[in-house]
């Protein structure tokens, strides 16, 4: 897929769940504006009920008060004449009630004229009694001056939330596994674009690498296939040798395939056996001469350990050092300048091998000991490789106990840190 048209449908896709969550929020704020409204209007039956209810009772006791035998003995000049609080307050309690409003609730009669406050438990909330949405003219039970009923709820937004909540977490949840599913897509997607790039580049560089020595031996084994090179023992020897050097350049990087395809199955069993590594060492460095003679480069080997005797694979630690000073070769574009040092810690050895190459990016040394990656290496194009080596190195390292660490600045070299346990399990 072309990065042009999948970066197009990563916007798409992402601008369509900006949209589903813009409207899931509309939604559930719509949904909360319609729960207070319809908390308001039952507040406001409730209240209406309670008037109603309120002016039957002084409607009858009216009644009493115009067939007692002196009715004018009573004048009502105040709300209190009118209103019992102790009435008030459980009509309130009751007409709520019936509307399921359970929760705590302020009112007062007030007197809008002098905002002063005739009954109910208005103490502490008077400034909110005032300014509350839920009030009612007492007009039709007292008329002399204008006196309001006021309820205020503290916690409405609270039990509105309670009302919703269930609907809201159900909400949450949804959405966040539809953004975990897309953002998981996407990474799955871009991961999966990034390895088949980095088979492609192995299988590029593979192509490459086995093409060089099929090509070197094709070619000297048709030089001696001539009967004058036949008859010259040097030329055929020359050649013989060019053949058998190919050849094993070819088996080595076969093997190293091998290995990787073997470590990856979990199958590579360690032969495990007490090694010298500055033995080992040393034969791995003499491998190089002819490469860095070539490259007018050379190697520093101080092998400073006083105890060399580790329990270790000796092919598989070969092929760790051959794979990293065969990239301190490859990484310096100009002669090779590599250090080979050995110390002892407190219960193995620690390798250093070190290069003046093009060193390595601070934000690639997490990646380069992972499976086909290859750091891009700027101006040096005709750097090779199937991307494996590290990677390999690292495994090797884990399965013998011990550790690799990169110290690595761009343009500065490279240093690579090795340890190695000097007892191994044997099971390992």
């Amino acid at each position: 897929m072309k990065r042009k048209l999948l970066n197009s449908i990563i916007v798409l896709a992402f601008v369509s769940l900006l949209g589903v969550v813009i409207m899931q929020v509309y939604w559930v704020r719509n949904a909360f504006e319609l729960k207070e409204e319809h908390f308001n209007n039952s507040v406001r039956l409730s209240m209406k009920s309670v008037l109603t209810r309120l002016l039957e009772m002084h409607a009858d006791s009216t009644l009493k008060q115009l067939t007692s035998p002196d009715p004018c003995i009573i004048k009502k000049t105040e709300v209190a004449d009118v209103i019992k609080p102790a009435v008030l307050d459980s009509l309130i309690k009751a007409e709520l009630g019936c509307m399921q409003i359970t929760d705590g609730y302020e009112y007062g009669i007030y007197n809008r004229n002098t905002l002063r406050f005739s009954m109910g438990n208005y103490q502490n909330y008077q400034q909110e009694l005032l300014k509350s949405v839920h009030q009612q003219s007492i007009e039709a039970l007292f008329s002399p001056g204008d006196y309001f009923f006021s309820v205020y709820f503290p916690r409405q937004q609270n039990y509105l939330m309670r009302q919703l909540v269930g609907w809201m977490v159900i909400s949450a949840i949804f959405l966040l596994i539809l953004i975990f599913s897309f953002w998981f897509t996407i990474v799955t997607i871009l991961r999966q674009k990034k390895v088949s790039e980095m088979k492609n580049d192995f299988i590029n560089n593979m192509t490459h690498e086995f093409k060089t020595p099929i090509a070197t031996i094709s070619l000297a084994s048709e030089m001696l296939m001539k009967p004058a090179v036949q008859q010259d023992q040097t030329k055929t020897s020359r050649y013989a040798k060019v053949i058998n050097q190919e050849n094993a350049r070819l088996q080595n990087q076969v093997e190293q395939l091998l290995q990787i395809a073997i470590i990856e199955k979990g199958e590579l069993k360690l032969n495990l056996k007490t090694l010298e590594i500055h033995k080992l060492l040393q034969n791995t460095i003499e491998r190089f001469e002819l490469k860095l003679q070539e490259k007018h480069g050379h190697i520093t080997y101080l092998p400073n350990a006083s105890k060399d005797q580790v329990v270790a694979d000796q092919q598989q630690l070969a092929h760790v050092f051959a794979n990293l000073i065969d990239n301190a070769i490859k990484y310096s574009p100009s002669s090779p300048e590599i250090t080979i040092t050995t110390a002892n810690t407190t219960n193995g050895m620690m390798i250093r091998i070190s290069d003046k190459g093009i060193g390595i990016a601070r934000e690639n040394h997490a990646q380069v000991f992972k499976n086909l990656y290859r750091v891009h290496t700027g101006d040096v194009h005709d750097v090779k490789g199937f991307g494996i080596g590290l990677y390999y190195v690292k495994r090797m390292m884990g399965m013998h106990n011990g550790s690799i660490e990169l110290e690595s600045e761009l343009g500065q070299g490279t240093t690579f840190k090795l340890f190695l346990p000097f007892e191994q399990r044997k099971n390992e």
